[in-house]
């Protein structure tokens, strides 16, 4: 594993993940740039590493040390990743031994971004990010906390133990338990807020907490996944955030990318009403008691069960307080849907705000699976194991007669 170290005030934090990745059993390779050298020393890495820390393409013994470290790597961490560090790694640039390595590598990449919360939130950092993703590096991205100088705010870097469960978190996409690589995932989480004024909203209590497991365990299981949220919540490694407030924004970001996945899981709660005029203004008291006059929202879940690719896996959630599997299998029915999954939330421990969920997954092929009271992300696990069977159901229905499956002899 190599660990690369650019210059910013949290790399004093890097000195942390390199013990724990080596307690861990990971064979660690430090490769620090010289403006790292300014906050943290090399003697440092090398003592707490698995072999001396490298600072320069011209002063190691190897005439091409980036290519070395870059075939030989199984994965690549980079904490902290600053701003400079991530601009020139999106412009292609290999002006020191650490950017030259991540051009020279093949194996997964990670990078942790730290920097002040200005340069984190500015256009160009965010772009440089968004170009990365799409190149298929994976992000942790900063936390909230102090920073530099006693400022406040987002940009902190991740913690040294959220920094080795993501790299843990990416080497797993690498393994065995693949059912999912190749495939594009869509995944919706958070709970939907459609105005009454500039102030006021309606909402409900979903946390986003399933919608998030889902995207983090299908990420693991080496999916691409987009995941459309309402919620700010830690971004898990490798998925891309696309974040909405209300119905109709979930519905301009989730119904323009569709047909170009392989998967749709609907676990966000969408609001079935919103106010049908939104005031300019924040409400007074004094005025007395407001009329709010609801309308539907447009079930855009409808249109995508009705317009759904062949092959593709639609999946909804249903949260219920009575009735729960026929209320399920009616809304499975009319949406066109493939699996749903439902829930009683009402339950104790079950549904929103909880770590835990008990689910029932039922099939348009009248398959069900029940899944006990357990946690979140052991839920998204049971409903991405029916989403894999349903993909290669697909896959072995759409074989012609001649195509073979298979040699008795083999």
């Amino acid at each position: 594993m190599v660990l690369g170290v650019s210059g910013g005030i949290a790399a004093y934090k890097a000195v942390e993940v390199c013990r724990r990745l080596f307690d861990a059993g990971a064979y660690v390779s430090p490769v620090l740039t010289p403006a790292a050298l300014r906050f943290v020393g090399a003697v440092t890495f090398s003592a707490v590493a698995s072999e001396p820390a490298r600072t320069a393409l011209w002063d190691d013994p190897d005439p091409i040390p980036h290519t070395r470290l870059g075939q030989s790597a199984d994965l690549v961490v980079v904490a902290p990743a600053t701003a400079d560090l991530l601009a020139r790694y999106a412009a292609g640039m290999a002006d020191d031994l650490l950017t030259a390595t991540l051009l020279a590598t093949r194996a997964p990449v990670l990078v942790c971004p730290a920097m002040h919360t200005e340069m984190w939130e500015h256009p160009s950092v965010q772009d440089n990010l968004a170009t990365l993703r799409r190149r298929g590096v994976h992000v942790l991205e900063p936390a909230s906390g102090r920073l530099a100088g006693g400022d406040v705010g987002t940009g902190r870097l991740a913690e040294p133990a959220d920094i080795v469960s993501a790299a843990a978190g990416v080497l797993g996409r690498s393994g065995p338990g693949l059912d999912l690589a190749g495939r594009r995932v869509l995944v919706t989480a958070g709970g939907t807020r459609e105005a009454i004024d500039p102030v006021r909203v309606i909402t409900n209590r979903s946390s986003g907490k399933q919608g998030y497991a889902l995207a983090e365990r299908a990420s693991r299981r080496g999916a691409e996944v987009v995941l459309v949220t309402t919620v700010e919540r830690p971004t898990p490694p490798g998925v891309e955030v696309v974040r909405v407030v209300s119905a109709a924004d979930m519905e301009e970001a989730v119904v323009p990318r569709a047909a170009d996945m392989d998967v749709v899981i609907m676990a966000a709660a969408v609001a079935d009403f919103r106010p049908k005029a939104v005031a300019d203004h924040k409400i007074k008291k004094g005025d007395g008691l407001p009329e709010i006059i609801l309308e539907p929202t447009h079930d855009f879940l409808e249109d995508l069960g009705r317009h759904k690719p062949s092959g593709q896996v639609l999946v909804g959630f249903a949260a219920e307080t009575e009735a729960v599997e026929d209320n399920a299998r009616q809304k499975l029915t009319r949406k066109r849907l493939d699996l749903i999954v439902a829930n009683d939330v009402s339950a104790e421990g079950v549904g929103f705000e909880h770590d835990t969920n008990s689910v029932v997954i039922l099939g348009s092929d009248g398959s069900r699976s029940e899944v006990p009271l357990t946690t979140k992300e052991a839920a998204a696990d049971a409903v991405l194991d029916a989403v894999s069977h349903r993909l290669r159901a697909g896959q072995r229905s759409s074989r012609s007669p001649e195509e073979p499956t298979g040699s008795r002899s083999s």
